[in-house]
Parts: structure tokens; sequence; C-alpha cells
């Protein structure tokens, strides 16, 4: 593959199995994902690293843990040049945590949950974006409760202060719809869990997260809450943001009652009917608004989100070739 030319992938989905908080269709979505990679998007395989849970490994060589999970997006960033184009779907719970800044104490900032419980924040996605070569492009689509903003200080561009979003009441009977489950752990849930874990008498999760995962613990814990450049401007940058949802919405995984169907996460199935009904170049926003779409016809109250740069806001989605 030529210089600065490469499209590569971090394919991430939780199930969380035989836990209380078990999901059903995270795995599903990253390996449809992966397909659609590979055949539309002209993703080479060997550039595409999937982590799932799946009990016996279900071909993932290494579990979405914390750790692993900021292993291969560091591995995938650290092989990029300009022109590349990179992308990372998560599929899985997602949590929302008391800010630690300074003059936002009341504020939440957005997290993923790996299968380890070592979050992944808002902040460590920034940190990522900022390391990405100038020209390349940097994609995330998250199937994740609270989702919206996981990118500190992206710009929102379809959202809950740029749309007036309206919501709808009407849901489908248990009878003919499948099971649907919020992909959200509580933050309450993540700390008595960790804590359960450490054994620690406190009720704040840093003395938890870095207790239990030490320098693998989110940046956010590990860096003092006056960090000069978690307060500067965020300059024109590479990363795009589609969350399934807004900051304060969920996601829903269904869970289908009918034999032989698959489970999914509302969004990620989404996305991918949109794609299959529309086989021309898409730009990001377009793909964000004919997922709202979609959802909407479904009757699932949650409103996916696009947060990136001016200019891409009518790029196509992944640089279509």
């Amino acid at each position: 593959m030529g210089q600065g030319k490469k499209r590569m992938g971090v394919l991430v989905g939780c199930n969380y199995p035989k836990t209380r908080y078990e999901l059903h269709g995270c795995i599903n979505d990253v390996l449809a994902m992966r397909d659609t990679l590979v055949t539309r998007f002209g993703f080479e395989p060997s550039y595409i690293e999937v982590l799932t849970d799946e009990p016996g490994g279900g071909g993932s060589l290494a579990m979405p843990t914390g750790a692993n999970i900021k292993k291969a997006l560091d591995s995938m960033v650290d092989q990029a040049e300009s022109g590349d184009v990179l992308f990372f779907h998560y599929s899985g719970h997602g949590t929302r945590i008391p800010s630690v800044k300074p003059f936002h104490p009341l504020s939440q900032d957005e997290a993923i949950v790996p299968c380890d419980f070592n979050l992944i924040t808002d902040i460590d996605f920034r940190q990522v974006v900022d390391r990405i070569p100038k020209g390349a492009s940097f994609t995330i689509l998250s199937d994740s409760c609270h989702s919206g903003g996981l990118i500190d200080k992206e710009k929102e561009q379809i959202g809950p202060s740029s749309l007036h979003s309206t919501t709808t009441t009407t849901t489908t009977t248990a009878a003919t719809s499948p099971s649907q489950k919020p992909k959200m752990i509580p933050f309450e849930a993540v700390r008595q869990h960790l804590s359960s874990l450490t054994n620690i008498n406190t009720s704040d999760i840093g003395t938890h997260l870095l207790a239990r995962f030490g320098g693998d613990a989110s940046l956010k814990f590990r860096l003092p809450p006056t960090a000069k450049d978690w307060f500067e401007s965020p300059r024109t940058d590479s990363g795009i943001l589609l969350s399934g949802c807004q900051t304060n919405e969920t996601s829903a995984d269904m869970n289908p009652t009918v034999i032989g169907e698959k489970a999914y996460g509302a969004f990620s199935n989404a996305v991918q009917t949109v794609l299959k009904e529309h086989l021309g170049k898409l730009s990001n926003k377009e793909v964000v608004m004919l997922a709202r779409k979609a959802l909407q016809a479904q009757h699932f109250e949650q409103h996916p989100c696009l947060y990136c740069s001016d200019e891409n806001v009518d790029a196509a989605f992944l640089l279509q070739p």
C-alpha cells in the first residue's frame, strides 16, 4: 500500500458476558463493520484490529481492556502518515463521571467502559486526536450511552446545541419488538464495582482507578486538574466523532426475540442501513442525519450527533474512494 494512503481501523465490541451488565449486539456490530470497511471503504484486513470479549477469543487477539484498547489506538496512530484514514468503532457501555476540572464542579465528562472497567475518557480521546499527523483523518463511531462529546473540546456540529431534537414517545410493543437495553452503566455502579476490587473506602473514582490500573488508568486521573492543555482553545484538528446519542441520552442494545435474528446496537445498525441504502459517497453530516431519521422511524429515543471541525462536516465519511 502506498505511503500516506493506508486505511486503518480498531474495532471494539464489549458484551460483558455472564455479568449483570451483559449486552448482546456489540460484537455483531463490530464484525459487521469490519466487513463493511473491507468491501466498501477499501480497508485491508491486515490493517484492521478487532478486540472483543467473546468467550474463547472468537478471533480476537486481545481482550478489550482499557490498556489493550489504548495500546491498539496508539499503535494505529504511530503508523499514521499524512493522507491516511484512521477509524475507531466502539460498541459497548458508556458512562458519565463527575468532572475533575476546576470551575466545573457540577459538570460531567464522558467515558467508555472497557471489559475491565478501566475507563477511557474524553481526555484520552483528545490526546489521541492531537497525535494524528496533519493531513490524516481519524473518525470515531461510538455506539454507547452518553457518547456525545466523547472527544474533549471537539466542536459540536449536530447535537442538542445546534439542532432542536424532537423525541417521540411512541414505542413498539414487547410482543413484536426486540428486547431493548440501554448501553449504560451508571457512575455509582462503576464506582462500586471498582471499590469491590480495590477494597479502598473512598468515593473518589480516580483513587480506585489509579490503585487498580496504575499507569494504565485514564490520563484524566493521572494529570493534575490544572494541566494547561485542558484549557487551551482547540486547534482545527482531524478528529471526527459520530456518537450514537446525545450526552444526556442512552443508546440501545437490541436482542431480537425472533429465533435466528442477530442482536445489534441501534446506532450501529442504523449506520449499516444508511450505507446499504446509499451506495454513493455520503458526508459525515449525511450519515448522522440519515441515521437520526432511521432511528426515529423505528421509534428510538436517541439522537446521533456529529462533532468535528467545520471543514470535516461535509467531508466524505471515511473519505470513501
